[in-house]
């Protein structure tokens, strides 16, 4: 593709962001279910997402993106949290959809909040990364990224690198790259599956539960449509994959017995 026909794309799918869109949630996000469990406070500079016995809640963004950095902070569920999920994630729509998915998996009051990554491409993901980061991510806001661009899909936390997947196409590995996608976020029960397979149940007694969301960004300006992976950054994803790390699908010989995915050479 032609940088100018790159640069049109760009401008067609993300609204012409030449530089930073900073998010008002009342502008950017709608929020589409929950009844009224979802709020935007403080003129649209905070969004709160609950979760009590009942029902979650979830929003998602007006606009489509189609590469770019996207950054959002996010408080999550607090105390004993086992058996919740809060989402944050992109997502195209269709019968063979892209997405690129945060997800984080609470846990009892004293155990670390999991950190879960994975990667859609024409509706084929399984590509699961976990982490248990290194704070708590329910005392204060942190920031949580995904920069996406033709070459790589990188997520990050407070800047710090935990994940890069990059375009093999050549392997005949694919990669998201046509499909716009919105950003959506939802806080949800899953305690079939969420809190160690789903052994730990959701304790009613702590809801309602409450994720918060603040200081949006999306940036679809062209040097983060160049970015690559600088030597700082991958001595960080290094140390963060070392000590932080919990599950790669690229080690799970049980999962892939006949051999591994393409890409796990490379990864």
């Amino acid at each position: 593709m032609g940088s100018d026909s790159f640069g049109m794309m760009m401008c067609i799918f993300v609204g012409c962001l030449a530089a930073v869109s900073a998010g008002n949630f009342n502008e950017e996000f709608d929020i589409t279910w929950g009844d009224g469990r979802g709020k935007i406070f403080n003129n649209g500079q905070l969004l709160t997402l609950t979760l009590d016995r009942y029902s979650g809640s979830g929003f998602q963004s007006k606009k489509q993106y189609l590469f770019g950095k996207i950054d959002m902070q996010l408080k999550l569920v607090p105390r004993n949290s086992a058996g919740t999920v809060t989402a944050y994630y992109l997502r195209s729509q269709g019968p063979t959809w892209d997405e690129i998915d945060f997800e984080f998996l609470g846990n009892l009051s004293d155990q670390p909040y999991t950190v879960h990554t994975n990667v859609y491409s024409q509706c084929k993901g399984d590509r699961e990364q976990q982490f248990h980061i290194w704070f708590d991510p329910t005392v204060n806001f942190h920031t949580y990224s995904v920069l996406w661009n033709p070459q790589r899909i990188v997520f990050s936390v407070d800047g710090i690198t935990i994940r890069e997947f990059k375009n093999l196409e050549a392997i005949g590995v694919p990669f998201p790259k046509n499909q716009p996608m919105r950003i959506y976020s939802s806080l949800w029960n899953a305690d079939d599956w969420a809190a160690r397979g789903g052994l730990i149940k959701t304790d009613w007694s702590q809801a309602p539960f409450t994720a918060s969301y603040r200081n949006f960004k999306a940036d679809g300006s062209r040097a983060w449509l160049l970015q690559q992976m600088d030597s700082t950054n991958q001595r960080r994803l290094y140390w963060v994959q070392k000590n932080h790390m919990i599950y790669n699908y690229c080690t799970d010989t049980k999962r892939f017995p006949q051999g591994f995915p393409k890409e796990c050479a490379v990864h």
